[in-house]
């Protein structure tokens, strides 16, 4: 072994890098988290965010990336995917020391979720719901969740990242209900309206229109080139929650 000066080898155990998911989707008309139940120890049988040990040769954005194709069958080219945080409070992992590195993704409306080998159940939750008793989740999960969710909840204001929930086509009042979900507020459509349409880069018309029985046909849009709004659609500060 080669010694390092300042290394002590007995001081420093091993320490496990994982990397956990918070997957975001509306469904059902309310932001949805996807959560597995543990089929094994350690918290076996509570519910948890998908996730798992980064293999060797793997890179961490690699690891997220087959833990979202494992989980939804998805890449994150399907929606939006982002480093959220790190996690490594000691005792968090009974097991042994264990690091993660939690990822954040927006994904357009998903099917029922299918366990994988590891897990004996999963399912769709209430994001909103959820982090409001952290304990109910395993290791540190609830924390995660409640940062996730914060963390969707503003880049909304700043970032076009609200389309990753939309298809590939929408109107603007797809749109307003996705910010309308997230934030958990009602919203004024013709302000949003507005502000959509006047921001530069957010949204581009397709030149096509919905067809329906009911009401005015509505133009519909793709997301612009945009990485940043300018100005940012703001929220009300009594619907952070």
């Amino acid at each position: 072994m080669i010694s390092v000066a300042g290394y002590d080898p007995q001081a420093y155990p091993s320490v496990a890098v994982t990397v956990d998911l918070v997957l975001l989707t509306i469904r059902d008309g309310r932001l949805s988290v996807l959560l597995v139940r543990r089929g094994a120890a350690p918290f076996e049988g509570r519910w948890a965010l998908p996730g798992g040990f980064v293999r060797p040769g793997e890179n961490l954005p690699q690891a997220a990336r087959r833990e979202l194709a494992e989980e939804t069958g998805l890449t994150e080219a399907a929606g939006h995917l982002e480093q959220l945080a790190s996690y490594g409070e000691p005792g968090r992992d009974p097991r042994m020391r264990v690091i993660t590195v939690a990822y954040l993704a927006l994904l357009p409306g998903l099917p029922a979720p299918v366990a994988g080998s590891d897990a004996a159940a999963a399912c769709w939750a209430a994001a909103d719901d959820t982090p409001a008793e952290p304990e109910s989740l395993a290791f540190d999960h609830g924390d995660i969740l409640r940062d996730g969710v914060e963390r969707a909840r503003a880049k909304l204001e700043y970032t076009p990242l609200a389309t990753a929930f939309c298809p590939a086509e929408f109107t603007v009042a797809d749109l307003r209900r996705v910010y309308e979900i997230v934030w958990g507020a009602p919203l004024d459509p013709r302000n949003f309206h507005r502000k959509v349409t006047s921001t530069p880069g957010f949204v581009t018309p397709t030149g096509a229109s919905t067809a329906g029985d009911r009401g005015r046909p509505a133009q519909l849009y793709r997301r612009g080139p945009a990485a940043l709004l300018s100005p940012p659609i703001m929220r009300a500060r009594s619907a952070s929650r």
